[in-house]
Order: structure tokens, then C-alpha cells, then sequence
């Protein structure tokens, strides 16, 4: 009876390690999972999907009918995830992670549909009450391509473009980003943090203002600060261009004919900004105020 016992455990365990093994068994997918990330601006943008191919179907208006949602790629549903509230094609979008759908009227209208729920497989369990974007878009005529892709381009200092793009169609969306009071924050937690002679946290968070003309007299605060911990070339010059652009052009000569004198001290440094300042200092000392 014991070794009977024995044998039917030693069985049992041969069983339970088999399946384990077979269920840990990584093999090639039909559609393989695909990652695409890009910051615009301060955010960070990712969007996850499996990517299918063609192979010989027509996709549009067949293999994905007009008139019906589709998941924008194979198996789960597609996810996009950004960490700050932005812009799509002008509609504000809270920061979350969303499933990303695709919903073809015909070959001309098509929207994308953002979802709440993150734990769809395709459709199933889809409810549009968890809808939190609805965009319309035109897909345009691209060269054949095989294989599904999302990928990023056009990308400025706070804006940028995600596309998608199979068979012959490609959609795009228009992302922009709200980077002034992100920036804001960085910038005076920088300056909290910054240790004592740390002249070009306050020197760097200065020159960053200089296009954002209402901000321009705690420019001059930060600069002034900079300056007091240390006299030089570089924290000078970002205080001409704040003269300069207020239009204040004899003061700006002067400190830039300043710049000129500290740079000289420390050549390797001052020899990437010396074309700029001496050809500013040329112009701004023929200026009137």
C-alpha cells in the first residue's frame, strides 16, 4: 500500500512539473508585442500593442469591416499612456492610461476612441460609457506597409505627432502638451535644492525665461542671484539678452562688453558663445534706448 502511495505521488509531481514547464514555454507570436515611447515637451508618451501583419488580406473595409471597432493591433487591447494632462487634436485628455480603438466609418471617416478600461481583451467586455476621447480623423494613402506601427514625428518643443500606420492607411493624431507650469515646478524645486554655490541652476532657470516675456523680472531675480555667487561670462550674457529684449540696449552693450572681458579669463568655455556675444555687443552698442 505504501509503495503504491509513493508511486501515485512520485506520478503526480512528474505531472505537475510537465505542466509548469509547458506552461512557462515562450514561442514565437503571430502578432509579437511592440513597445513606441517619446517625451514632447516634459511628458512622456508610450503606447503598447501587438503588432499583426497583412499576409495577403485585404485589412480595411474586410479583415477590419467599416462601421465597427476595432482595437488598433492584435490580441489585448492597445493601451497609451501619458503621465500629464495634453491635448489630441485640440481635445483636452486627462493623464491616465487609456485602451487606444479605432472605429472606420468608410475609407474617408474614422475615429479614435479612447477607453477607460485597460483590461480589455479586443472588444470583449467593452463598454463606450468608459469612453474619455472621441477624435475624428482621415486616414491618408501610404506606400504599402506589412506590418502595423505606431510610431512618433514632427516633434517640437511641446508638441508632436503619433501615427498609425498598415496596409496603405495612416492616421495621425496632434498631440501638444502644457509645459509652463510643469517647467515652473521643476525650475523651483531646482532652485530649493540648489546648493549654495551653485550659480547655474539659477543662471539656467533665468535663461529658460527669457521667451516668456511676463516672467521677465523674476528672470532678472534669479540672474542677479547667480551673479552673486559668481561673476561670470555666462550668467552676464543670459542678463544682456533679458536687457536686450526689453529693449534696453545700452545697458545690454555694457554688460555684453562685460561678457567679453570675463570671457577672455576662461577661453575654453567662452569660445562656444563668442560669435554670439561679440556680434550682439557690435549691434546693440549702435542701439538707442
Amino acid at each position: 500500500m505504501k509503495r503504491y502511495l509513493l508511486s501515485s505521488l512520485i506520478l503526480l509531481y512528474s505531472l505537475a512539473w510537465s505542466y509548469d514547464a509547458t506552461a512557462q514555454l515562450k514561442l514565437p507570436q503571430a502578432s509579437p508585442e511592440a513597445m513606441v515611447k517619446q517625451t514632447i515637451g516634459l511628458t512622456e508618451i508610450s503606447v503598447r500593442y501587438h503588432a499583426p501583419g497583412v499576409k495577403g488580406r485585404q485589412i480595411f473595409g474586410s479583415l477590419v469591416p467599416y462601421g465597427k471597432l476595432w482595437r488598433a493591433g492584435a490580441n489585448e487591447a492597445t493601451l497609451i499612456t501619458f503621465e500629464d494632462d495634453l491635448f489630441l487634436n485640440h481635445e483636452r485628455v486627462p493623464a491616465g492610461t487609456y485602451s487606444f480603438f479605432i472605429l472606420p466609418e468608410n475609407e474617408t471617416d474614422w475615429n479614435i476612441v479612447l477607453n477607460k478600461d485597460t483590461t480589455l481583451w479586443g472588444l470583449e467586455g467593452y463598454s463606450e460609457l468608459n469612453d474619455v476621447a472621441y477624435l475624428r480623423v482621415t486616414p491618408n494613402k501610404i506606400p504599402f506597409q506589412e506590418t502595423l506601427q505606431f510610431n512618433f514625428s514632427d516633434i517640437g518643443t511641446n508638441n508632436g505627432t503619433l501615427n498609425l500606420s498598415w496596409e496603405n492607411s495612416q492616421v495621425s493624431i496632434r498631440i501638444e502638451t502644457e509645459i509652463e507650469k510643469k517647467a515652473l515646478a521643476n525650475i523651483n524645486k531646482a532652485l530649493k535644492e540648489a546648493a549654495p554655490d551653485d550659480w547655474y541652476t539659477w543662471a539656467q532657470a533665468a535663461n529658460y525665461m527669457l521667451s516668456k516675456k511676463e516672467h521677465h523680472e523674476k528672470a532678472l531675480e534669479w540672474i542677479n542671484k547667480s551673479i552673486a555667487i559668481k561673476d561670470n561670462f555666462y550668467n552676464n550674457w543670459v542678463k544682456a539678452r533679458l536687457y536686450a529684449l526689453n529693449r534696453e540696449y545700452q545697458m545690454a552693450a555694457n554688460l555684453t562688453a562685460k561678457c567679453i572681458e570675463l570671457g577672455h579669463k576662461e577661453p575654453e568655455s567662452y569660445k562656444t558663445y563668442a560669435q554670439e556675444i561679440e556680434s550682439a555687443y557690435n549691434e546693440w552698442k549702435k542701439r538707442k534706448n
